[in-house]
């Protein structure tokens, strides 16, 4: 609906502005599903023929295109303010007013309507829908797989890879890598540690090794005597 704001401004109108149900329009179309390149004619019909009528287009994604305004005087004026145009012809005959589509194309699809704008009061018909006709895609049929004894052949070279399997194998093989390299340089940071705690010990050893010491395991100590003077 919010895509839509012409087709709610049409709505509001209808249903809120005094005056519609009393002046009413009729149109009619050559064909509601005209084809490709078919020449697609439409005619609004007014109650009086002093009226000046505009004819809209109102598209599938609900935007609404101004195509030509004919005036009392049989005056058309198209859009970009030009007097004719290459894909639509317009006319008036006494109280009835012609759109004519030349060449029916996609950009051509819709609702069609005509406006008369009399006493600041807003008069619009109903909607004309003019689309192409509805294609119905069959969808093609596969050929049952050819059967020997009623066992179906089956080709045992064929083998279809799971993606969901193989995007679990790449998970697993990252968490693997993310897991085990920490654990290698934690391990081998430990066996560093370890073969320096080993090399400092062994060198404080050979430190306490080179201090002699007697055989009854006192150390040697030179005891000085008072002398004796006579």
């Amino acid at each position: 609906m919010a895509k839509s704001p012409a087709l709610l401004l049409l709505l509001a109108l209808r249903l809120c502005c005094p005056g519609i149900q009393g002046y009413k329009l009729k149109i009619s179309s050559s064909a509601t599903h005209p084809r490709v390149g078919q020449r697609l004619q439409l005619e609004c019909q007014t109650p009086s023929d002093d009226s000046s009528v505009s004819w809209v287009r109102l598209d599938r994604d609900g935007t609404l295109h101004f195509i030509v305004f004919i005036s009392s005087l049989s005056r058309t004026t198209f859009k970009g303010n030009e007097k004719t145009s290459t894909r639509f012809e317009a006319r008036k005959d006494s109280n009835t007013y012609h759109l004519v589509v030349k060449s029916f194309a996609m950009q051509d699809e819709g609702n069609y309507f005509c406006l008369i704008n009399s006493n600041h009061i807003l008069y619009f018909s109903p909607g004309q829908p003019a689309f192409f006709p509805a294609i119905t895609t069959v969808a093609p049929t596969t050929p049952a797989p050819t059967t020997q004894g009623g066992v179906t052949q089956k080709d045992p070279c064929l083998k279809t890879s799971d993606p969901e399997t193989s995007k679990e194998k790449e998970l697993n093989f990252f968490c693997d890598i993310f897991i085990w390299i920490p654990l290698a340089g934690a391990c081998l940071l430990l066996l560093s540690a370890l073969a320096v705690t080993i090399m400092l010990h062994q060198q404080t050893r050979r430190r306490r090794c080179r201090c002699k010491r007697p055989a009854n395991g006192k150390p040697n100590v030179k005891v000085n005597t008072p002398s004796r003077h006579v």
